[in-house]
């Protein structure tokens, strides 16, 4: 399909589905829509011809004003290079070959008085293209010039030369009237990440395009053109400093004029990354020359950057800070309290330019920025501080400093714009601050418009949503609306709102420019909804009678005409009628109108009344002035209303108010008929008739209601008191077939008046008067064959015939009723008959059976004893509360007779569900345990009954919920698997005890029901529970968790065509289908079918069969709930109202017609000889379908044939079988789905003869296959046996294999995120001090020799904890003091030797002098090296030329052999110096860059470990980097929560998460590391001083220790126990405590005899042996290697914390500069430089052997030396694993790896080339920093010295040192006598005279460092 094809089609289904959006309500519509095929950059709006100008990716289009292309030029790709100037630049030849490049926009401005349009694209450097707007295909000017000689690059490199840099601009008139062009663009020269590397000579940007520019745009003046347009020049820029560049990355965001200042927004991506407190989001301001000139020199004198001020913006506070700039836009808005619109900004920004998701919107008044400026310039000036400062790092600028200049008063443009003479360009640093208006994912742009005094902010989004808030005026948010863009690309952050109708939108996205009409006023069709919708464009226009935007109401500028939102809903326009109900016998000829409301005046317009379609009255207006106006409307004929409807009194008339034939308002008047109102009601005719809403009068002479008072009628009633009436009475109920009397009381009758009792029977009883006011009716008869029977009795009037022959009665306003009943009915036992008297009816139980009492003589009123015969349910929880129905006989007369015990346990009676003797119901009490006992009911008088059946008290238990996870769209089918779960009256599953899961079945051991759909988004855990007779959750016994994962997604359906049949496998594609339990695709107007789920990610449905072809749509229902597209749940986003959005669920599938087949010459019968092969060519007919060949099966008969395809047309059916059939003819037929067809027949032949030939022939070979086989069975059936033995073992350790495949794959899609939740660490981290890490680092061996010996551990009791280890104290770190007796000598010769050392031919001597020993060992060489830096700590400087002077000697010695193997051990005393300069100079940035990602990663190695088993004794565990100590068997292991109390620690109980594996010392060890992670590991106590205790649910304590009498044995050893040996519940308490004193345990689990002791594995020599037996062992074995993957899992887990520590080791941080080694690395390649090494190899060598090796390895394997932790065993081999890696990154050879290579290198194999790398990269970077000389080192090594003073006690150093001297007394006597400069000093001398001082006496030391 051409491209221009599909653009068509594209717009259609675009069109298509804009209207069905119309349909929904909504605020926005898409007016007009273009689509480019390319990435769009930039758009502009002309405002007089309203053309749109859109700038994309190698074209810019010409679109009328509804986005029609008018023209279309090509701006690439072209031919050029990064490197290259321009080609528009003369004599500028290029050697760098040049490529296709696509040419970005970056620039777009219209300059309308010049009939010109800028364009700037990214290639030519940035170069710019004047057009001319009427046709965008014609240049404008042509520049340059051509033939045009002084052209610059400066003229030409204007916006930024890379697709991803910025560039922003605007265009201003100048006071003179020049045009000019301000530029602000981002720096992409040398440096940046958009520059080629190793091409800084060639950077063309630096000199040619400052970051802003204010360039001359004057097209009259071609040789200005883009010039800087002031003299000089330069000072019309705005140009960062070289070396300042990486601290100042512009990323810029908008321009824009406000009064005659410039501002402009960018982003400064250097401060990403840095604290909160520093936004990178700023905004600046220039003043532009757009009025008159300051003085005479005119505007050319001002600088840039004399007015160049910039201040940080900055959204929200306190830790929810959103610091980068997004899209900006200025408009002016009514805010609170302001009587006219103020300016304000909006701004949309985001927390970072990592999380762009999360964004909020701010608004700043520009009030406040301006008088921020104004007073950082007073600042300035007059008292500087912190606020504000000057830029030094623009070259245009003043100064470095503000500077107080006195009392200076500054003018008010001074203030505003800055002056030549004041410090210039500054900077706010205090940020000005906003709080978020509206918060929100996404967000990208912002448009704001101030709409009827409301505020209306425009916001697109990165999903390509456009959403439209109403603002309050106190800027909170009122209304929302969305609108779905096309495509849901992404919004530019630039929208316009139409020039001439800011009624319509601008905006662009990634592929579409818009119009977007901003509100769709019709869709609602009342004033009240249209006012009330919170829409400020929106009002009602009155004579319109419609909803409209004002400017679509043809009078809305007329008063009251368009009523506005903020007028409100009660501006809305009503009617009040009069009068509102009229007679129909009334003689009315107008009804009185007023009009209420908005509406404008009416004089001079048609105003009508209309009564309904085509019937209306003129109107005449009468007061037309006010609020209100009146009128009057001439009523219609009587006749020309409809009837009123028999059963009703009335008629609504509705009118409605017509203007200029349009209606405006409506209402209604009654016409109302008093008579029917007396008719409808016959036994309250009179008080009806009174109490009408409307006047009507009672008629007591004629009985009737009439409407107008007559004078002749005398008696008219009024009142409805005052009507004759019927008085209720109560009268009780009577037994059937009595005659009875009957006194009834009157008001307002006459007495005398013939009356008589109406019963609604046949028969009527005479009423007699006995006085004024009553009357009686004697003998009333009344029966019933019913339990019992209402009559309501009425009196009639009897001297009242009507001519209809009604009745006439008298009005009874209260009803008066009889009850008649009968005893016989309805009583069926004692109880029930007696039970009756409580209703009135005096019935009594005689001669077995009821009857009236008066029949029952004599009364016995006891009844029988009650029997049960039926109780329901039969058990319920020992809480009680279950709902016990009881069915029997006798069971009471009346509830509060009757008590029900089941047992001794009370069970309380509902009298409300009590049926008298046959039935009750009661709630069962709380019992105290479980129990079996028999119901017994007690009435009063009558005796007690039992039940047969029991009731049982019971304990439910739930034991597993299966499956734990499911879909938060729910529908998960969950069983629930326990004990007794079916008992009592009510059962339900509740999930985080709100919502339920619907049972759907339930039996005692289990339950079965459906999950419901998650209620919060991000639900993920939730409990489930088992609930019982309504209470809460009882118990944890009942609950259990459940997991609500991300709902599965449907990606796409295939095929997307079935035919009619029905049955083709429809495939369909997605993820998250192992939450699937059941699926059901529906074809919408076909029928359903029932799915299969294959895998995680395939379903594959048969599709149903149809009667017709027809395009429809499948929908999904996965698990029973409809599948309706990738819902809110289901992602990590918020939720988004998707107004408008299709259908997502439905996918389209289109019914065609069956596929045809027929055999290749179309022959319907083939014949074939039995016997031979018989092949069949079938052709298909066409189709669209696309079948694939496994769709395709034929049978001929019951054989399958052999399909080969040829081609999609032809395919070939093969059976190479002998085909035999008793039939002689078998069908041939084709089957697709369920698509059977039968295209031919196969005629079987062949005579006799060949069947009897076959038949012998088959005798003979079935004869010699018997003897064969008898042969072959006697010889192999040993075999066999022994096969099929081998055969189970080897799909046995399959199965094993594959599980254990199964289970490392799993692991190794744990996602790294599981981990870095876990680990929050928010306490500090545990640096040593710097004394201690100098120890520890110089004296290896000798801090391990202290752990074990020099300080035991040594304890102190707490009085509010623990015992805390006191801290180690080093004998360097210890005052020395010599012997009393002996210090003057002693400290004169020591302070004598502490001279010698300083001298540096001495020392240098001295240390050559003992290497030459050979009993001076490798230990004394590093001692004494120790020694030294001890020594010499406090002169650095002088310690560092030492060190250099005899590396230079090792250089010398080692080039003359084989110089890669210098500093590759420490086998001298300089080597061991070296390492300890670099602990001393690297300390600082080791503790500040990388000490927190070296500890995060410690910490997630201990996590990560103990995330599986470890054995305790041989230390292997589950997870770990080394092979070594990997646990090599699968042992199911679970997690599981213990709380724990810590006696004496002063803190509330903790959570510890531990194994069921771990032993008791383990879940110590933990228990501790959980109370005491805040602390230093040297306070912990350790897990054998303290004591653990469980308390069980009874209160029973146990002391829990890993040996004790429960231990078991396993293997002929004792098995240490565990949490699962003890059988520790989930959520157990704990409580631990110190011990008093300490026990002979069994001391540390690590040190026990393996011969005795075992844990989880047995040692590896002893596998070994079990593995050679053939005894079976209880554990599964399967091949040990299967667990290497764990290997893999673990180190995908830990790689990000091993990437960040090793991103933080090699990189440069510029603020922290490793100044060391950038000066011994310069050190080294100078020795190399002399020695004419070149081998760049070498020196990369030496530099890795004296840092990474030497330093960083070290640290690496010792991270003791640096922090206060415990580093394990298992630690210490995960550690030997990275620093190997660390070792081969740094190494120049390539590894040859193999599958025979060790997994400690082979692990990280993959990474390490990206390692190398980063290695490569550090040297370069270090190699390319400003050479330091020897004073700044000097500097830097001096204030290291101070920083540590008087740290070390350098007596006992020195001390130390003299022993190795006097060790070597003469050696060393020797050497200083053959060394010339030695010998002339007298250093010999002085050497002999320390002996002699310090040997005179006898000195004791204590310790040996």
């Amino acid at each position: 399909m051409p491209p221009s094809m599909q653009t068509a089609l594209l717009l259609l289904l675009g069109v298509l589905a804009l209207e069905t959006r119309r349909d929904r309500a909504m605020a926005l519509l898409i007016q007009n829509a273009f689509e480019s095929p390319n990435h769009t950059n930039n758009f502009a709006v002309d405002p007089v011809s309203r053309k749109v100008y859109l700038a994309t990716v190698n074209s810019v289009y010409q679109l009328n004003g509804t986005l029609s292309v008018e023209v279309e030029k090509r701006t690439g790709p072209v031919e050029d290079n990064l490197l290259c100037h321009a080609p528009q630049l003369p004599q500028a030849p290029c050697e760098h070959p040049k490529s296709l490049t696509d040419n970005y926009n970056k620039l777009l401005e219209l300059d309308r008085e010049q009939g010109v349009l800028v364009l700037c694209g990214s290639v030519y450097q940035g170069f710019c293209e004047l057009r001319k707007m009427e046709n965008i295909s014609e240049i404008a000017v042509e520049f340059p010039p051509v033939g045009e000689k002084t052209v610059f690059p400066s003229m030409l490199n204007i916006a930024a030369n890379h697709p991803n840099a910025s560039t922003v601009g605007l265009i201003f008139r100048s006071h003179g009237g020049n045009t000019r062009l301000l530029v602000g663009a981002t720096y992409t020269g040398a440096g940046t990440q958009f520059f080629p590397k190793n091409h800084s000579k060639e950077d063309l940007r630096f000199e040619n395009t400052p970051e802003i520019a204010i360039r001359s745009l004057n097209i009259k003046d071609l040789s200005r053109l883009f010039t800087y347009d002031i003299n000089p020049s330069e000072d019309n820029v705005f140009k960062i400093k070289q070396e300042v560049k990486t601290k100042n990355k512009l990323n810029f965001v908008r321009a824009f004029i406000q009064k005659s200042y410039s501002y402009i927004a960018f982003n400064n991506d250097a401060k990403l990354g840095h604290k909160e407190s520093q936004p990178n989001s700023i905004l600046a301001r220039i003043c532009l020359d757009t009025d008159t000139p300051r003085k005479s020199s005119g505007p050319e004198s001002r600088k840039l950057t004399e007015s160049y001020i910039q201040m940080p913006l900055q959204c929200g506070f306190n830790g929810n800070t959103y610091n980068r700039l997004l899209s900006v836009h200025p408009a002016e808005i009514h805010a609170e309290d302001a009587q006219s619109p103020e300016p304000y900004l909006f701004a949309v920004f985001s927390k970072d330019r990592q999380s762009e998701r999360k964004t909020a919107l701010c608004a700043f008044k520009f009030g406040d920025i301006e008088e921020e400026i104004r007073q950082g310039r007073r600042n300035c000036s007059n008292s500087p501080s912190s606020d504000v400062q000057v830029l030094d790092s623009v070259i245009q600028g003043s100064g470095a400093a503000c500077i107080q200049k006195g009392n200076l008063v500054l003018q008010p443009e001074q203030l505003d714009c800055g002056a030549a003479h004041l410090q210039h360009p500054l900077a706010l640093r205090r940020p000005l601050r906003s709080i978020p208006l509206f918060e929100y994912p996404g967000l990208t742009s912002v448009s704001v418009d101030n709409v009827h005094n409301h505020t209306v902010v425009f916001l697109g989004t990165s999903n390509g949503r456009l959403r439209k808030l109403t603002l309050l005026a106190n800027m909170t948010l009122a209304n929302q609306w969305t609108l779905k863009l096309p495509a849901s690309e992404a919004v530019h952050h630039i929208m316009t709102f139409d020039p001439s109708d800011r009624n319509f939108l601008y905006l662009m996205t990634s592929h579409h420019m818009l119009r977007v009409k901003v509100s769709e006023c019709d869709q609602w069709k009342s004033c009240s909804g249209c006012l009330g919708a919170g829409d400020a464009h929106c009002g009602w226009c009155t004579l319109e009678n419609r909803c409209t935007i004002q400017k679509e109401c043809p009078h809305g500028r007329l008063s009251r005409s368009w009523i506005s939102m903020s007028e409100g809903p009660q501006q809305c326009p009503s009617i009040t009628l009069t009068p509102p109900e009229i007679s129909i016998s009334a003689d009315i000829k107008d009804v009185g109108i007023l009009i209420n409301g908005s509406v404008p005046d009416l004089a001079g317009s048609r105003v009508e009344c209309e009564y309904g379609p085509g019937v209306s009255t003129a109107a005449t207006v009468h007061l037309d002035y006010g609020p209100a106006q009146i009128q009057t409307c001439p009523l219609l004929p009587r006749e020309n209303y409809q009837p009123i409807l028999p059963g009703t009194d009335h008629l609504t008339v509705s009118v409605a108010i017509k203007v200029n034939g349009t209606s405006v308002v409506s209402g209604n008047f009654i016409i109302y008929d008093c008579e029917r109102t007396g008719a409808i009601h016959p036994k309250t005719s009179c008080v009806s008739c009174l109490s009408t809403r409307w006047k009507c009068y009672w008629d007591q002479e004629n009985h009737l209601c009439v409407s107008n008072k007559d004078e002749t009628k005398l008696n008219l009633l009024e009142n409805a008191a005052s009507c004759p009436s019927l008085v209720a009475s109560e009268v009780p109920p009577v037994p059937s077939g009595m005659a009875q009397d009957f006194t009834l009381s009157l008001n307002h009758i006459q007495e005398g008046e013939e009356l008589e009792c109406d019963f609604g029977t046949e028969q009527r009883y005479e009423a007699a008067w006995l006085n004024g006011s009553t009357v009686k009716c004697s003998g009333v008869t009344l029966s019933t064959n019913q339990r019992s029977q209402i009559y309501h009795l009425n009196l009639r009037r009897r001297g009242y015939p009507r001519d209809q022959g009604e009745d006439i009665f008298v009005d009874s306003p209260q009803p008066m009723k009889v009850e008649v009943y009968n005893c016989g009915v309805g009583s069926s036992d004692c109880s029930q008959c007696w039970g009756r008297e409580d209703q009135g009816h005096r019935c009594g139980w005689c001669e077995n059976s009821c009857r009236p009492r008066d029949e029952c003589q004599p009364i016995r009123d006891q009844c029988p004893a009650p029997e049960i015969h039926k109780i329901s349910p039969l058990s319920g929880p020992v809480e009680g509360g279950t709902l016990l129905t009881i069915e029997g006989r006798n069971l009471g007369r009346r509830a509060d007779a009757v008590k029900v015990l089941i047992g001794d346990v009370p069970c309380g009676l509902l009298p409300e569900l009590y049926t008298i003797s046959v039935k009750l119901v009661c709630v069962t009490g709380w019992s105290e345990q479980d129990r079996t006992d028999i119901v017994q009911v007690d009435v009063d008088h009558s005796g007690m009954g039992t039940s047969k059946e029991t009731f049982s008290y019971l304990v439910p238990k739930l034991l597993s919920m299966e499956p734990r996870k499911g879909s938060r769209a729910g529908g998960t089918r969950v069983t629930i698997w326990g004990e007794h779960l079916d008992i009592g009256f009510q059962v339900n599953v509740k999930v985080n005890n709100t919502v339920e899961c619907t049972i759907t079945e339930k039996t005692e051991e289990f339950i079965e029901c459906t999950m419901p759909p998650a209620l919060q988004m991000h639900t993920e855990s939730v409990t489930v529970c088992v609930e019982f007779e309504g209470l809460p959750c009882q118990s944890t016994e009942l609950s259990t968790t459940y997991t609500y994962e991300k709902n599965p997604t449907i990606s796409f359906i295939h095929p997307k065509k079935s035919y009619l049949s029905g049955g083709r496998t429809v495939t369909v594609k997605g993820q998250g289908f192992d939450l699937v339990q059941s699926v059901t695709m529906q074809v919408l107007g076909i029928g359903e079918t029932h799915c299969t789920v294959l895998s995680s990610t395939i379903i594959t449905c048969l599709s149903p069969a149809s009667s017709q072809s027809q395009q429809t749509s499948a929908e999904f229902f996965l698990n029973g709930v409809l599948y309706t597209g990738d819902s809110p749940f289901s992602s990590d986003e918020e939720p988004e109202e998707e107004e408008g959005e299709l259908h997502k669920g439905h996918f389209m599938l289109e019914y065609v017609e069956d596929p045809q087949f027929f055999t290749a010459s179309k022959e319907k019968l083939i014949k074939h000889h039995p016997g031979e092969p018989l092949t069949l060519i079938i052709n298909k007919g066409p189709s669209d379908l696309e079948l694939a060949p496994e769709e395709y099966s034929v049978m001929i008969g019951s054989y399958p044939c052999n399909i080969s395809f040829h081609n999609d047309q032809l395919f070939h059916c093969t059976i190479n079988g002998l085909l035999s059939s008793s039939e002689r003819e078998l069908p041939v037929t084709v089957q697709v789905g369920n698509f059977h067809r039968i295209i031919a027949k196969v005629q079987l032949g062949g005579s006799e003869l060949a069947i009897v030939v076959s038949i012998v022939v088959c005798c003979v070979l079935l004869l010699l296959c018997t003897v064969a086989l008898v042969v072959y069975c006697t010889k192999s059936r040993r075999a066999e046996r022994y096969w099929q033995k081998t055969l189970v073992q080897m799909e046995e350790m399959e199965s094993q294999i594959r599980e254990e495949i199964r289970k490392g794959f799993a692991e190794l899609q744990t996602d790294m995120t599981d981990l870095t939740k876990e680990l929050n660490r928010s306490q500090g981290i545990p640096f040593l001090e710097y004394k201690q890490f100098v120890t520890r680092t110089f004296f290896p061996k000798m801090f391990s020799d202290y752990e074990k010996s020099l300080v035991q551990p040594v304890y102190e009791n707490d009085g509010l904890g623990p015992r805390v280890q006191l801290p180690e104290t080093h004998p360097l770190l210890q005052d020395w003091q010599a012997n009393n007796t002996t210090r003057p000598n002693v400290e004169e010769g020591i302070t004598l030797f502490s001279t010698l050392l300083n001298n540096k031919h001495f020392l240098i001597t001295f240390v050559h002098a003992l290497e030459q020993q050979k009993d001076f060992a490798v230990r004394d060489r590093c001692s004494l090296a120790s020694l030294l830096t001890i020594a010499l700590h406090g002169k650095l400087e002088y310690y560092t030329s030492i060190m250099k002077d005899l590396l230079v000697d090792l250089i010398d010695a080692s080039a003359s052999k084989n110089p890669k193997l210098m500093l590759r051990r420490t086998e001298s005393v300089v080597e061991k110096m070296l390492t300890n300069w670099m602990s001393i100079c690297m300390y600082s940035y080791l503790k500040e860059t990388v000490g927190e990602p070296f500890f995060l990663l410690l910490c997630a190695i201990k996590q990560q470990i103990n995330k599986g088993s470890i054995d305790a004794i041989t230390g292997k565990a589950r997870y770990t980097l080394n092979e070594e100590w990997l646990l090599r068997e699968n042992i199911e292991a679970k997690p599981q929560n213990i709380n724990v109390s810590f006696q004496g620690c002063g803190m509330d109980s903790l959570s510890v998460r531990v194994m069921n594996t771990d032993t008791i010392c383990q879940v110590k060890e933990k228990i501790i590391e959980a109370f005491y992670k805040n602390l230093p590991f040297s306070q912990w106590p350790r897990a054998e001083d303290v004591d653990l205790e469980w308390f069980d649910s009874g209160s029973n304590s146990k002391l829990l220790q890993d040996l004790d009498n429960s231990s078991v044995m396993e293997d002929g050893r004792k098995k240490l126990n565990t949490v699962f040996h003890y059988q520790i519940p989930e959520g157990a308490s704990l409580a631990m405590s110190m011990k008093d004193k300490r026990e002979n345990t069994l001391g540390r689990v690590k040190d026990l005899d393996t011969e005795k002791y075992v844990h989880l594995v047995l040692p590896h020599d002893e596998l070994m042996e079990t593995k050679k037996s053939h005894r079976q062992s209880h554990r599964k074995k399967v091949l040990p290697e299967i667990y290497l993957t764990r290997l893999l899992s673990t180190k995908g887990t830990l790689q990000k914390f091993l990437d960040d520590l090793f991103q933080a080791i090699l990189s440069i941080p510029p603020e922290r500069p490793p100044l060391a080694v950038k000066y011994f690395f310069d050190f080294l390649e100078e020795q190399a430089d002399k020695r004419g090494i070149t081998d760049p190899d070498t020196l990369h060598i030496w530099k890795t052997n004296s840092l990474p090796l030497r330093f960083w390895v070290n640290i690496l394997k010792n991270p003791q030396f640096v922090f206060d932790i415990d580093k394990t065993d298992h630690m210490d081999a995960c550690l030997s694993v990275i620093a190997q890696a660390f070792i081969d990154a740094c190494s120049v050879s390539d590894l040859q790896l193999g599958k025979d290579s060790p997994t400690n290198k082979l692990l990280y194999a993959k990474e390490i080339p990206e390692y190398k790398k980063r290695v490569q990269c550090y040297y370069k970077q270090i190699q390319e920093m400003s050479p330091l000389s020897e004073q700044e080192m000097n500097a830097h090594l001096a204030e290291e010295s101070r920083k540590y003073r008087n740290e070390f006690n350098t007596n006992l150093a020195l001390t130390e040192i003299y022993k190795y001297a006097k060790r070597y007394r003469h050696q060393v006597v020797s050497a200083l006598e053959s060394n010339p400069t030695a010998r002339r000093t007298q250093l010999h001398h002085k050497f002999e005279q320390v002996i002699a001082l310090v040997e005179d006496n006898i000195y004791e030391c204590c310790s040996e460092a």
